[in-house]
């Protein structure tokens, strides 16, 4: 399998994350009081591999019969993979208490999904985006459900799984094609034979559908209608995870697809598609958000804008929209985690305290709390000297670089209005008198998980361009 220990050190990140899934499993089968035992230690797990991976950064190579990847960018999206999962554990310790959805299985299922994610970061080959990408589905729609008992999610978990379904077909017919015209699925040899291949229907229709299947996965306009009943209905928690880690993973997969494509002449056919898909997801995650009362909806709606902001990164096809990418990915999931991790402490045991006018009064009941989510709030809305800001900007200037000025343009323009439904949680929490009691259950690991995120979107506010050098360096 390795032709060398080195090939062996390289691949530790992802033995480290299977060799943990292995000793879950059999803790969960052989151990009846093992909840403790299973959050924290899938803690442990992911803080690990996340700090070997990026340990392991500069460890680059192509394994596995030039299948896998390592070091570089895909250590990078490790370790966000990784930390995201860590945070949300913190996050679910209490939450899954008040929401009777105690099971071993729910941090099984976390790791398996991160397994699929590093599969989908690290490939070299379209089918093994495909085997990791089915193993992180599989894993979200399950973990979408976990509570039989509440009606709402097993809705989320059924309505994820078709619309799944549905869009892992344009995916599978998508590469389907590319293979019958390139006879490979090796996306350095499609890559090499892409000029010779652009003029065949065949394959720019494959590439198409492939486009097409994961701009379901990125909650993309107009492939987005699952995202608000699955973010609505899904636990607190999870739906955090999918807003981030997934949406992550989705990108790092056109990221690891199409990056060689960009150096041989596929702008022309990609571009224009993907500055489509940007415009309408932008504005119409921005505008939708603004009628939404239940804020995990007003986050789902916000999730498509951004996936707009983000598409912006890939239609400049440059290096620069590749790092504005990835930085904005980490800005933008430290800043989902906090929020969606704020709701799960205020929502109550019966799904409530979910719209945001139960938010009325929030600064003078839980000041704390108030103060967190309105950093989070800013950090959203784009506005410095927080990360959100830099992450907009690094990505609309790889985009006038690449002569995309109007797209830059029309992405301030959406960022100007999603401003609006950011900043009108913040005024109900602070100049709003609530008229009814919140009662809040208290979530000491909760907590921490809220000011580790809120710590680092400060810090990368602080000092965007030494993460932005090393995202570089690693591309």
């Amino acid at each position: 399998m390795f032709n060398n220990l080195q090939e062996f050190y390289n691949f530790i990140p992802m033995i480290l994350i299977g060799a943990g899934i292995l000793i879950s499993v059999s803790v969960e089968l052989f151990s009846k009081k093992n909840l403790v035992f299973m959050s924290w230690f899938s803690i442990i797990l992911f803080f690990v591999v996340g700090m070997v991976s990026l340990w392991t950064i500069d460890a680059k190579s192509v394994i596995l019969q030039n299948m896998v990847a390592t070091g570089g960018y895909v250590n990078i999206f490790y370790a966000l993979f990784n930390f995201t999962a860590m945070i949300v554990c913190l996050l679910s310790i209490e939450y899954l208490k008040k929401y009777d959805a105690l099971f071993g299985e729910y941090y099984i299922l976390l790791q398996t999904s991160v397994l699929g994610m590093m599969l989908m970061a690290a490939a070299k080959d379209l089918f093994v985006i495909f085997l990791g990408l089915e193993l992180m589905s599989v894993s979200f729609y399950v973990l979408a459900g976990i509570n039989r008992k509440r009606a709402n999610a097993i809705e989320a978990s059924l309505k994820y799984f078709l619309l799944g379904a549905f869009a892992t077909g344009f995916i599978v017919y998508g590469i389907a094609l590319i293979y019958g015209t390139s006879q490979s699925t090796s996306i350095d040899i499609i890559a090499s034979k892409f000029i010779e291949l652009s003029g065949n229907l065949l394959f720019i229709s494959g590439v198409l559908l492939f486009l097409i299947g994961f701009s379901f996965k990125i909650a993309a306009f107009p492939f987005h209608m699952w995202v608000p009943d699955v973010y609505q209905g899904s636990p607190s928690t999870i739906s955090a995870f999918f807003s981030t880690a997934g949406k992550t993973a989705a990108f790092s997969a056109i990221i690891v697809s199409f990056f060689a494509l960009f150096s041989s002449g596929a702008t022309k056919i990609i571009t224009p598609f993907l500055s489509v898909i940007a415009v309408f997801s932008m504005f119409f995650g921005s505008i939708v958000a603004i009628s939404q009362t239940n804020i995990k909806r007003m986050l789902a709606y916000s999730s498509i804008s951004n996936a707009g902001y983000l598409v912006i990164g890939l239609a400049a096809s440059n290096s620069e929209g590749i790092a504005g990418v990835i930085f904005y990915l980490t800005a933008y999931s430290l800043m989902n985690l906090g929020a969606f991790g704020i709701v799960s402490i205020i929502e109550s045991k019966e799904e409530k305290n979910l719209d945001i006018y139960d938010y009325s009064g929030l600064s003078n009941k839980q000041p704390l709390l108030a103060g967190l989510l309105s950093l989070l709030m800013f950090s959203l809305a784009g506005i410095p000297p927080f990360a959100g800001f830099f992450g907009k900007y690094y990505i609309f200037m790889a985009a006038i670089k690449s002569d995309l000025t109007i797209l830059a343009i029309l992405g301030v323009l959406s960022s100007v209005i999603s401003v609006y439904f950011y900043l009108r949680l913040v005024v109900i929490m602070y100049f709003k008198e609530s008229e009814n009691s919140l009662e809040i259950s208290q979530s000491n690991t909760g907590l921490i998980a809220l000011f580790i995120s809120c710590l680092l979107i400060v810090v990368l506010g602080i000092f965007p361009g030494s993460f932005l050098s090393i995202i570089n360096s690693a591309l």
